[in-house]
């Protein structure tokens, strides 16, 4: 029996060991392939995350390693996917690079919306597909509809339970079934890695990759984690830890040294390939401060660690377009975690109904997939109002949840008006 795992990240490979661990793969006793693939901008220059240092630990529970990216070079791998005609002749192709010829008993994804993950979905067939999610994402609807040759696969998503209470909404206009993952089985995984060394600091900054996505400016997101910076230092926080997004690149650590020496802050960054949860263990900082960083609610859920957020209230306005795959995971974060604000002060959020804004939020980002959740999204509206931090007029009017503006009548010509209109 052959499992094949996807993956493009270390910390996904973290979530499939800690599945495996749990035991929700079954006994070793067939080949584990996992297919890496390396999805950032620049993949030829960025290390993939089985050259990482912590994969070693990793390592074992995996038969065989192969590369995605091998198979498509030059091509990259997000934004390539096969032709119809071409499908027959690729997945002999693929078939014969991972030496399937009995074909795989499961084909693990992450992300199988979307390309890579949903290209070997569909050249990796007569199988039954698992979904897994290691992120806040997970909470939110499906980002674009699935064939049916895929979504009949799919028999069910493991997740990280990050937010005790809230039930995914990724793929349940499928019926796919979401199984949480125990919390002890991540923290073995990653009480495994190798410790994050020569770091210091006693609160960190998380950062991500917000103008890549074309959210904010490059300006505006050096600025953000610039008032990061200042908000701790007014706390009297002297020594931090930048830990750079893995796809951002290393120009944010450089502009954030400068203002760390203007505010006299020692400044330490953590590698690109170093989780951040590592960095959590080693350091148990007394703070944690990011945008809407999955990372947040590990620090918080798995290490209990303060945590606080600056800056969803520009990332929720800007997002678009309204359906965009963050606005779940941004919502979340600004409604439960505190707020911080440039002066050093931590506020609490108002109080939500986060399973009612939830289905409300993204009944309206994809009504059309999730129509189940209209009664629930229109009570949400009725009890708590259409908060304009979360919603949209235009939006909700599209969705049928607020009447359409009726149109203004044409003001009666005056007799002059009229006379000059003739």
């Amino acid at each position: 029996m052959t499992q094949v795992f996807y993956s493009s990240t270390l910390f996904g490979t973290m979530t499939l060991a800690a599945a495996m661990d749990a035991g929700r793969f079954g006994p070793h006793d067939g080949r584990r392939i996992l297919l890496v693939s390396n999805n950032a901008a620049i993949p030829e220059i960025t290390p993939s995350l089985d050259e990482a240092p912590g994969f070693a630990a990793l390592r074992p529970r995996f038969d065989e390693v192969r590369s995605w990216n091998e198979i498509l070079a030059p091509l990259h791998p997000s934004d390539w996917k096969a032709r119809v005609i071409e499908v027959p002749m690729l997945e002999r192709l693929v078939r014969s690079y991972l030496s399937l010829d009995d074909g795989p008993a499961e084909l693990i994804l992450e992300s199988v919306a979307v390309p890579p993950a949903r290209t070997v979905a569909a050249l990796i067939r007569d199988c039954p597909i698992t979904v897994y999610s290691d992120g806040l994402m997970s909470y939110g609807p499906t980002r674009d509809p699935l064939p049916q040759e895929i979504s009949g696969r799919i028999t069910r998503l493991l997740h990280l339970d990050l937010v005790p209470g809230l039930t995914p909404l990724l793929l349940r206009e499928v019926g796919v079934a979401p199984d949480p993952l125990p919390d002890a089985a991540f923290r073995k995984v990653l009480e495994e890695m190798p410790p994050a060394s020569g770091l210091s600091g006693d609160a960190v900054i998380l950062g991500q990759y917000l103008s890549a996505l074309e959210i904010v400016t490059a300006e505006e997101e050096a600025e953000l984690h610039a008032a990061m910076l200042r908000a701790l230092a007014a706390r009297g926080h002297r020594s931090v830890l930048f830990k750079p997004h893995p796809a951002a690149g290393g120009h944010h650590a450089r502009l954030m040294r400068a203002v760390a020496r203007e505010l006299g802050v020692e400044l330490s960054v953590a590698g690109e390939t170093v989780p951040a949860e590592a960095c959590f263990l080693a350091l148990r900082p007394k703070l944690v401060v990011g945008c809407f960083s999955t990372a947040l609610t590990t620090a918080h859920r798995l290490f209990g660690i303060p945590i606080a957020t600056m800056g969803c209230d520009t990332v929720l306005e800007r997002l678009a377009p309204y359906e965009n795959s963050n606005r779940i995971p941004v919502t979340i974060v600004d409604a439960t975690v505190p707020r911080l604000s440039e002066d050093g002060s931590i506020t609490e959020p108002p109080a939500a109904d986060l399973p009612s804004l939830v289905e409300a939020v993204g009944f309206c980002m994809q009504s059309e997939a999730y129509p189940a959740l209209r009664d629930a999204a229109a009570r949400h509206i009725e009890t708590h109002g259409p908060d304009p931090r979360y919603f949209k007029n235009r939006r909700l009017t599209s969705v049928g949840l607020l009447p359409a503006s009726e149109p203004a009548r044409p003001r009666p010509l005056s007799r002059l008006r009229r006379a000059l209109s003739r």
